[in-house]
């Protein structure tokens, strides 16, 4: 709730400056938004522990996001979510602001959060990013694509050499056709997995890797429709 206090009481943060951290397990970033010269995009996640926890990275994060325009005191516009994240054996370990060009609509750019979340297993290891993006209404922002899966790697393995791991990459594009006045998502898939078999010196991989796939993701009115397996967890 840091960032989202400072908003309301109007303080001037249209230049990025160094983030602002009140706990050991939060996340603040700032970028420069090149589509609109003299703006920028604000965002922090702040952990809160589950009841009953004092240690550990069980919890929930709220996200607080804005943009600041140069030579105005305080944002032009904000956003809180609460509990946008959970962290529970896999915790937030990164957060970026993607400003590629989402030109999602005429005169209307979106932009983009992405968070990783890992874990501690060297045996069941995984490492996930997840990608929302978000438009400017007015004075407030909103998100219109939700928690895409944009990489995932995981897998088991024996620690030695046996064992199976699997990695999704996806990217984004912006299609020609629309659907209620918004533009298509291209999203591209790559998938790769590897099985590993033997012991020691004789230990070998197996790579086999899937031909890419296009899927398009169409706007409904309110969000992008994420279809079964596309949704981060």
């Amino acid at each position: 709730m840091a960032l989202y206090a400072a908003l309301m009481a109007g303080q001037a943060i249209a230049q990025c400056g160094p983030p602002n951290l009140s706990g050991d397990l939060d996340f603040a970033v700032c970028k420069d938004w090149p589509a609109y010269p003299g703006q920028s995009i604000s965002a922090e996640a702040t952990f809160e522990r589950a009841a009953g926890s004092d240690v550990g990275t069980s919890g929930f994060y709220d996200l607080d996001l804005s943009i600041a325009q140069d030579g105005q005191a305080g944002p032009i516009a904000i956003l809180h979510q609460d509990s946008a994240f959970e962290s529970n054996g896999v915790a937030l370990s990164e957060l970026t602001l993607d400003t590629a060009r989402y030109a999602v609509a005429p005169e209307v750019r979106a932009f983009g959060v992405r968070t990783r979340f890992t874990n501690s297993s060297r045996l069941n290891p995984l490492d996930e990013t997840q990608l929302t993006l978000y438009i400017r209404e007015g004075e407030t922002l909103r998100p219109v694509l939700q928690q895409l899966l944009v990489y995932q790697y995981g897998g088991e393995w024996d620690g030695s050499c046996e064992g199976e791991r699997s990695e999704i990459t996806r990217t984004v594009e912006i299609a020609k056709t629309s659907s209620h006045g918004y533009a298509d998502l291209i999203v591209r898939t790559r998938a790769t997995g590897t099985s590993s078999v033997g012991k020691g010196d004789a230990c070998k991989d197996k790579i086999t890797e899937s031909k890419p796939v296009s899927t398009t993701l169409r706007y409904n009115g309110k969000s992008y429709v994420l279809p079964q397996g596309f949704k981060a967890l």
